[in-house]
């Protein structure tokens, strides 16, 4: 049942406008002009990015990267499709609008992840945490720039990734709750602003969730931006950005126009033509986006001469969203274990490269001297007893044992005859000792310094 102190009636005029094609032929009146305008934009905005997408899938060198870029690219051609049908089923708009708002989250995260990508193409190991390990404390941007953060914190990227992450999670269910809730009347979406009403608090939901993702990519781009030189990070951050920017504001321009310049007609009331002319806009717009883009993410730095691939793998790959739930929950999975106070949450997060090309975080003072973390384990009596403790290498992780002196002497047993109880050849003594002559005296070694 509709609010009918808050929400504004619905339209109920019998004549629906649904046929563009009369009797007598084609009425050109404004309503049918607006299909032709947004069905042509429409169109073009959709041929524009299948030429960009295309170009990727031709030239899928790089999956990593392109994959997210294929994501961003659907955008201006969603959001087209979508606000033709908005227009042209305009009493439906609402539902349309709810549909349209869930790709915006996608692109936001699919972007945080290519400028992830570009940073770790810059470290060794293609790791971006080798990167974020040159930097240094810096300020928050405004404004929040009175406090300061450490990038090399343990938290510092899964905190970041989950500022933009979770508005993946967060703007689909805004928009499941709005769908059922306008389907009950209560959502009052072109209505007074009311705490009584259900769009009301979706609304705030959904810019305390928007206003984080974007705050996140900003932090990210504004350490990163050395890095990301060459690959046109603010064109890129741009034509997504302002995307949402155009479409968010000239609703609110819309909005402020009922009943002052819109004036309801015959078959709409003032809300049928605020949301009329904001999908027409947005129609529009796309045509100039999706041209943008064609530059702002050109296929050309990803062709290889003599080099193509099929268009299949890269399509499903765009569509497959597994890598969110990865990400997603590997940053659950830390901040769970960030509770529950485990070692390797705490401190910098910093990883080295070894010599064979693999990674592994930075030992700390204490894990270094094997007195913390997992490394660490307390010595037996039986080897603290012996006189010789353990020698541990980090890099080899080995456990060394006593080096064998020659004594000149022939009536001193060396170090290994004493140690092991075997008796070495009298060539020892004459400074030619044969090394590992008796099987057994390795196997008494081994059980007294058994390998970690």
């Amino acid at each position: 049942m509709t609010n009918s102190t808050l929400c504004p009636s619905d339209n109920t005029a019998t004549v629906e406008q649904d046929s563009f094609w009369s009797t007598s032929g084609v009425n050109w009146d404004a309503h049918r002009i607006g299909w032709v305008i947004a069905g042509c934009c429409a169109c073009v905005s959709v041929i524009f990015t299948l030429i960009n997408v295309l170009l990727h899938a031709r030239h899928y060198t790089n999956p990593a990267e392109q994959r997210q870029i294929i994501r961003v690219l659907y955008m201006p051609a969603v959001y087209a499709i979508i606000s033709f049908f908005s227009y042209r089923y305009f009493r439906s708009y609402t539902y349309y609008s709810l549909i349209e708002c869930v790709y915006e989250s996608v692109t936001l995260s699919a972007f945080l992840l290519l400028l992830i990508e570009f940073v770790a193409a810059t470290a060794t190991g293609h790791d971006v945490d080798n990167a974020i390990a040159r930097k240094d404390k810096n300020k928050l941007p405004f404004p929040f720039c009175c406090w300061r953060y450490r990038p090399t914190k343990a938290y510092f990227m899964y905190t970041l990734k989950w500022s933009v992450l979770q508005y993946v999670i967060i703007r689909p269910a805004i928009s499941i709750a709005g769908i059922i809730c306008q389907a009950y009347g209560v959502l009052c979406e072109s209505g007074p602003w009311s705490f009584k009403t259900a769009n009301s608090y979706l609304e705030v939901i959904d810019g305390v969730s928007i206003t984080i993702a974007l705050y996140g990519l900003i932090i990210f781009y504004a350490l990163t931006r050395e890095e990301l030189k060459g690959r046109r990070p603010l064109a890129k951050f741009l034509s997504i950005k302002l995307i949402v920017m155009f479409t968010f504001y000239q609703g609110l321009v819309f909005d402020a126009l009922e009943g002052r310049v819109i004036h309801a007609t015959e078959y709409w009331t003032e809300t049928n033509i605020a949301d009329g002319l904001n999908a027409l806009a947005t129609c529009i717009e796309m045509v100039f986006f999706s041209a943008f883009m064609i530059w702002a993410f050109s296929a050309r730095e990803y062709k290889i001469d003599g080099v193509t691939t099929g268009i299949g793998r890269p399509l499903l790959d765009s569509i497959n969203y597994t890598d969110f739930a990865i990400e997603i929950a590997g940053s659950l999975k830390f901040f769970w274990d960030y509770i529950r106070r485990k070692p390797y949450t705490r401190g910098p997060r910093v990883t080295v490269t070894e010599m064979d090309g693999k990674t592994r975080t930075k030992m700390n003072l204490d894990e270094a001297f094997g007195v913390d973390g997992p490394e660490y384990t307390a010595y037996a009596p039986s080897e603290l007893s012996t006189g010789v403790p353990p020698r541990m290498s980090y890099d080899e992780n080995i456990r060394l044992a006593p080096y064998t002196y020659v004594s000149s002497n022939p009536n001193v047993l060396p170090s290994a005859e004493r140690a092991t109880g075997v008796s070495v050849s009298p060539a020892s003594s004459r400074g030619s000792l044969e090394r590992y002559q008796e099987p057994r005296a390795m196997d008494e070694m081994a059980r007294q310094y058994p390998p970690r």
